[in-house]
């Protein structure tokens, strides 16, 4: 089990045999983009402890506004730090040229109400990054929210399916991958747009909101029915490996597990790990927001953890009462307000 948040973090930023060959050939410095949020403090780090085992001297750079801090942590992990306001675009002309660009922002939770800044944050923005770096290689992190809802016995949204994304922050990603699709056909980018659909750890995901609903004996949703989810250290790992099939216009992947779980099974494993009574409200339908992972897996795999060996760390977690990120997934909305 994972006992606290070092080792925690630890394992989340072990790079594997692969990433570290990735990052041996991947020639510059490396710069993350939001790198304040819940995967960018392990990513960068896993760059930067990748970096150094391929012998490959760069500079890690990680940006945010760091309003919730954490800049400390970072630095002290070798990966310098820049505070700027990505919004504003006399700050990020200042910021250093890099050939690598990793792009982490984006704004999902509290869009409902706040539409206009989620449509600057995640449509605007990338125009000004790709103004910025013209020049660089970029990897992008998108969602597979922008797919709409699909059939549970479909096998997952792929990656040429017809886009059709339900409300408003959906709307607003696929405006980012748009633009970004622009900017590498007019500027002749390399890039790599990813559909991340829920990557998890201990502290925060889809998983964790399971198990603390059932830890607190407060009624699990069965309304979304089923769920994808990723162990973040794989798609920390898969995300750095993508640096070695970026194109243009760019490639397109679906990151997550491969498992279609059923959130009434997940409820019960962990109501009979945590020897709790499981609650449920609602009914399963038949869509679901479910991605088809399998060709991002051939390419940027292999995975280390599974479900099962997740379940068992996240229950031992929360039992524990291990520290939580406090940020729900809301994966139980199907309206697409957050």
């Amino acid at each position: 089990m994972i006992h606290n948040e070092e080792r925690l973090e630890e394992l989340l930023s072990e790079p594997t045999s692969e990433v570290i060959e990735t990052l041996s050939r991947l020639q510059g410095d490396l710069i993350f983009l939001g790198v304040a949020g819940k995967m960018g403090p392990t990513l960068a780090r896993m760059a930067r402890r990748a970096s150094d085992l391929a012998g490959s001297r760069r500079r890690i750079i990680g940006v945010a506004r760091f309003s919730s801090g954490g800049r400390e942590a970072l630095e002290a992990q070798g990966i310098e730090t820049i505070t700027c306001d990505l919004l504003d675009e006399s700050a990020v002309a200042k910021l250093p040229e890099v050939a690598n660009v990793v792009f982490m922002t984006g704004m999902k939770f509290g869009a409902t109400g706040n539409e206009s800044a989620t449509w600057a944050m995640n449509s605007y923005l990338p125009a000004i990054v790709c103004n910025k770096y013209a020049s660089s290689k970029v990897v992008a992190f998108s969602t597979g929210n922008v797919y709409g809802l699909t059939s549970v016995d479909g096998g997952g949204s792929r990656e040429t399916d017809v886009l059709t994304p339900v409300g408003e922050y959906a709307m607003s990603c696929l405006g980012r991958e748009r633009i970004f699709e622009y900017f590498s056909r007019k500027l002749d980018i390399p890039m790599a747009i990813i559909r991340l659909n829920y990557a998890c750890e201990m502290r925060y995901g889809v998983l964790v909101d399971i198990a603390k609903r059932v830890w607190a004996a407060d009624p699990v949703d069965l309304g979304m029915g089923y769920l994808n989810t990723i162990w973040q250290g794989d798609a920390n790992a898969m995300t750095l490996r993508a640096f070695d099939h970026l194109a243009t216009p760019p490639w397109v992947v679906n990151m997550s597990g491969p498992e279609r779980l059923l959130i009434r099974d997940l409820g019960e494993q962990f109501g009979r790990i945590l020897g709790k009574p499981v609650r449920f409200t609602g009914s399963e339908s038949a869509t679901a927001f479910l991605t088809n992972a399998k060709p991002g897996l051939e390419t940027l795999g292999p995975l280390r953890i599974a479900a099962p060996q997740l379940i068992e760390w996240i229950a031992d977690w929360v039992a524990r009462g291990g520290k939580s990120l406090g940020k729900p997934t809301h994966f139980e909305s199907r309206d697409g307000r957050y």
